[in-house]
């Protein structure tokens, strides 16, 4: 699932391609592409469920959090989420890429996944698929962006 994520990212929505395509379309696309069609599925349903957490439900759980507070996570998130990947959202919510929304945002999203394996670049690239699909959040998603391809400029070197 998270494979065919990447690729309607990078191929429909980083690129500014217009995805006013129908679903039943596309999947036949990804389908031909070699995508399985559970994948497909998922991933859609991952994305609708991203449009839905945009539109403001479940919101009302967040408007009683002390801006303050530390963010404890459950067992379940720490064994998907490894100290790198804690540590990293933490830094983010320090230089206010993410505030308290989106990070629990980008959490549910992460939890939604379907993998066995996470590490800190596939949370990297949900982070900013998140961000690019939160209208107000263009500043943010440009300097997630911009960390993200900085650090892999420097990873070639």
């Amino acid at each position: 699932m998270f494979d065919v994520l990447m690729y309607l990212f990078e191929t429909y929505i980083h690129n500014e391609i217009e995805m006013r395509v129908d679903q039943d379309k596309l999947t036949d696309d990804l389908t031909r592409i070699g995508f399985h069609r559970k994948d497909i599925f998922n991933a859609l349903n991952w994305l609708e469920k991203l449009a839905d957490l945009q539109d403001g439900q479940g919101k009302a759980l967040l408007l009683n959090i002390d801006p303050l507070a530390m963010r404890v996570y459950t067992e379940e998130e720490s064994q998907f989420l490894d100290t790198n990947c804690r540590g990293f959202l933490l830094f983010l919510e320090q230089i206010q890429v993410l505030n308290i929304e989106t990070r629990e945002m980008v959490i549910d999203r992460v939890m939604a996944l379907e993998e066995t394996e996470f590490d800190l670049e596939d949370l990297q690239w949900v982070i900013l698929m998140v961000l690019f699909n939160i209208p107000g959040c263009e500043n943010a998603y440009q300097q997630m962006e911009t960390l993200v391809f900085a650090e892999h400029k420097h990873c070639l070197h």
